[in-house]
């Protein structure tokens, strides 16, 4: 599968997140949701890491690299918080579309970090992006 198959399993799969979030995290506190959640997929993710044979000691990686993934896992696990601590407050179709403002802020991050271009087209469809997704949660 292409790279275009799996961002669109990713999108609905994150759909699928919101949906059975908002019904889970009702009646528990967010933070222990998140926690729960966090527990499963690290028994999922350690599975097929095992069952792929990937398991490598954290020693023999470059340093600069388990840096950038310890803050990539600082900044997954303050999102997921946030996140569920929104779904508790919100609904989850006004939730969902902030959130996926994300998509607006990698595009801005990667000019400004990674040295990215986006074409004008590339900014129409960012700006349309936010549009959508305030538009969206707006009620």
């Amino acid at each position: 599968m292409s790279w275009f198959g799996w961002a669109l399993a990713s999108a609905a799969f994150a759909a699928l997140t919101a949906i059975f979030g908002k019904i889970g995290v009702s009646g528990i506190q967010s933070d222990y949701a998140t926690f729960l959640r966090t527990l499963v997929i690290l028994m999922l993710i350690a599975g097929i890491v095992s069952a792929g044979g990937h398991w490598r000691s954290p020693a023999e990686l470059p340093g600069r690299s388990l840096a950038f993934l310890a803050l990539s896992g600082l900044a997954t696990g303050a999102s997921w918080l946030c996140y569920y601590r929104a779904l508790q407050m919100g609904q989850a179709a006004q939730v969902a579309p902030i959130d996926k403002l994300s998509v607006v802020l990698v595009a801005v991050f990667g000019v400004l970090f990674l040295s990215e271009r986006l074409s004008l087209t590339g900014w129409a469809g960012v700006a349309l992006i936010a549009l959508g997704a305030v538009l969206v949660a707006w009620r």
